[in-house]
């Protein structure tokens, strides 16, 4: 009896060994996860064990966990204004002037607009604050037209460095030419371009000067679809109602506020048969604690070896 009890035991031992020799394999992917509202309480401390990340419900191994702060912190933000959205934009620029002065030192600040639909970059990413706060003017309500294109170029025109990647969007969110409340096409197009460049998107609603006498329902549409890009990437999206914020300070504060409280996370993904994006899911082991991360990640294919070639006779 001893003797098989010892057998199985040795059994066990050995089967854990091999577990625990066996490599982890898997498609390395990097992304950056936001723990927010540190305002409404004080922050407890967040580690690796807090961190669960899923795809269709199975755990993937984590390799890599970094605080973003100190020689880490290093980030680009762009502000992308749409010049549509111009409805008593004049205390609100004061604000967004106070928010570019107020960012870390390490975070270079672009400023961009949207005129017409087209994207205009003013300045690229610079920690010259006042270069960045001269390059701000407020919007002097152009032509509405689809925002989430000038969204994309933006994104796709970046060039790629070490550096997290975040946009702060200030527009209504109207196509005109979308007239689905919930489907938008242009919108899925930025999603996508910001998730596979890991760019995280903040909105903020701002409505145009005519906003009272425009659809209901457009504007309803376009604040639906801000909401959709800004999650999907890991960011959030701000307002309350059809009209315009009566201050952003609160909001611009919860923005600040999450890019100060960033961590890089790798993880390896399950290969697919070609590259392309993987839903994925990040939850903190924690009850009361609230992480934002991109809905989807774009994982590579595992390359293939060719076939040897034979010889000919």
């Amino acid at each position: 009896m001893f003797r098989r009890i010892l057998v199985a035991a040795l059994a066990v031992v050995s089967t854990v060994a091999l577990a625990a020799d066996k490599p982890v394999t898997g498609v390395p992917v990097q992304m950056v996860v936001t723990v927010a509202h540190h305002r409404l309480a004080a922050p407890r401390a967040f580690t690796r064990d807090d961190l669960i990340v899923t795809e269709r419900y199975e755990p993937l191994p984590i390799t890599g966990f970094i605080p973003l702060e100190g020689d880490r912190a290093d980030l680009e933000l762009f502000l992308l204004v749409d010049d549509c959205s111009s409805c008593d934009f004049g205390p609100k620029f004061d604000e967004l002037r106070r928010f570019v002065s107020l960012q870390a030192a390490t975070t270079a600040i672009g400023v961009a607009y949207i005129r017409n639909g087209a994207l205009e970059v003013i300045e690229n990413p610079t920690k010259d604050r006042e270069r960045a706060v001269q390059a701000l003017t407020a919007p002097s309500g152009t032509k509405a037209a689809n925002p989430f294109e000038a969204l994309r170029d933006l994104i796709n025109g970046w060039p790629k460095n070490s550096s997290r990647h975040a946009v702060l969007m200030i527009t209504n969110g109207i196509d005109p030419a979308v007239k689905d409340d919930l489907q938008d096409t242009s919108a899925d197009r930025a999603v996508e371009a910001a998730e596979r460049a890991g760019v995280i998107v903040y909105a903020v609603y701002h409505p145009s000067a005519d906003y009272l006498t425009s659809d209901i329902y457009q504007i309803h549409s376009g604040q639906v679809h801000l909401a959709h890009v800004a999650y999907e990437t890991g960011g959030e999206a701000y307002f309350l109602g059809p009209q315009p914020l009566p201050s952003l300070m609160p909001f611009l504060s919860d923005i600040t506020d999450h890019l100060v409280n960033q961590y890089l996370v790798e993880f390896l993904a399950e290969p697919g048969v070609v590259t392309g994006f993987h839903p994925i899911t990040v939850k903190s082991t924690a009850p009361d604690m609230e992480l934002m991360a991109p809905e989807k990640v774009w994982v590579a294919a595992p390359t293939r070896n060719p076939a040897p070639r034979t010889r000919e006779h």
